[in-house]
């Protein structure tokens, strides 16, 4: 049966948060591997290493969280520093692998460390039942594809590294070695059950264009053949100039953009993140010419209770089988919820749907998932939810 626990800490020192997580996580026989979240402002050598003085040659990959983690003991948001740990054993078996950003494409970077994680297996005949991803905010998508290349579409759970404050202070950690710029991988085989919610968790309004231009993959130069942030104004009703510069970032976590996967189950939410002197906007992930872009919208009360929604959504997915719950939270979301003093309601919001068994929540810079009969989906101020099972 596949096994998990979650250990966490709040001590200030790196070295010993690293350890009181790994210890309090290391009570289940054959642990395989160790998703492990930390705060941006300890050294992420030391959380490591005193993680890795406990689990040995188990691997231990993760990313750090916006500003706290979650668990089922409490929200941990300690200015001084946090980590967090869901650690998994059982019957199963997890490889990994990861990599610094290299003079490789994207995709190039992905399905070398898929295929150096791959020749880690034992069973060589075995085939891959999901797969957990974390990489810096960019290029989310062309990791994945890369993976994908590899190992399949299997479904994928996992978010970006994040920071506090938005200015590039995140890391990815891969088993003793952290970064800025890469990715980091775990394949799991398994029998044991998982299932994944992704949704945004927004309403759609009945304002929609057509992307008629854009400049590389994430700026948002045209809606309809109109400056993309006038537009995004005109449907808003609010002051184009109030939302240039980083302005955006916080005007628009209630009103995103969202566009559609190929058959419209997943609606992904395009986060703007900058209003750019042109009128373009840049986006927190990958656009598509000629395709169309719908205005969201959510109040703060609204994407707060999502949270329970969600999982009561995924419990009803799993068929009440669930025994733990990995939960990636969007940071931006996480944000919003602050600014709007609500972001204590966090906790107790996931609370009750999940009042007597283990969870660990982590807040990203951009979200992975799957919908029913979707493929894996990269967006922003999403929700991944991910149950698991015996």
């Amino acid at each position: 049966m596949l096994k998990t626990k979650v250990g966490y800490s709040e001590n200030a020192d790196a070295y010993l948060s690293g350890v009181e997580t790994a210890k309090m996580a290391n009570v289940i026989e054959n642990p395989q591997v160790g998703l492990f979240f930390t705060s941006c402002v300890q050294d992420q050598q030391k959380l490591m290493e005193g993680a890795k003085s406990v689990l040995g040659n188990v691997p231990i990959i993760g990313c750090t969280s916006s500003a706290a983690i979650c668990t089922q003991d409490g929200y941990l948001n300690k200015e001084t520093g946090y980590s967090g740990m869901m650690l998994f054993g059982g019957d199963v078996e997890v490889v990994t692998a990861g990599s610094k950003k290299t003079d490789e494409s994207p995709r190039e970077i992905g399905a070398r460390i898929a295929k150096e994680a791959l020749s880690k297996v034992k069973g060589k005949d075995k085939e891959p039942d999901f797969f957990f991803m974390t990489a810096s905010p960019a290029n989310e998508e062309d990791y994945m594809k890369g993976i994908q290349d590899v190992i399949g579409n299997i479904p994928v759970f996992g978010g970006s590294a994040a920071d506090n404050t938005v200015e590039g202070k995140w890391s990815i950690l891969n088993d003793g070695e952290y970064y800025a710029d890469g990715v980091a991988i775990a394949v799991f085989y398994t029998d044991g059950l998982m299932k994944n919610i992704y949704t945004g968790a927004y309403h759609e309004t009945d304002n929609v264009g057509v992307i008629t231009k854009i400049n590389g993959d994430r700026t948002l130069v045209e809606i309809d053949h109109e400056p993309a942030l006038k537009k995004y104004a005109e449907w808003t009703g609010k002051d184009v100039e109030s939302l240039k510069g980083n302005n955006l970032l916080t005007e628009t976590i209630c009103a995103p953009l969202g566009v559609k996967d190929p058959i419209g189950k997943v609606t992904a939410v395009r986060h703007p993140m900058f209003g750019n002197d042109d009128y373009s906007m840049n986006i927190g992930a990958n656009l598509a010419l000629n395709t169309a872009v719908i205005q969201l919208s959510n109040t703060p009360e609204g994407i707060l209770k999502a949270n329970e929604e969600t999982i009561n959504s995924l419990n009803t997915l799993m068929n009440n089988e669930e025994k733990s719950y990995f939960l990636v939270h969007c940071g931006g979301r996480r944000l919003g919820l602050a600014l709007s003093k609500i972001e204590d309601q966090i906790y107790p919001e996931v609370k009750k749907a999940i009042p007597d068994k283990e969870f660990l929540m982590v807040f990203t810079f951009g979200e992975y998932g799957t919908g029913d009969h979707s493929s894996n989906t990269v967006g922003g101020l999403s929700l991944s939810y991910t149950g698991f099972g015996e």
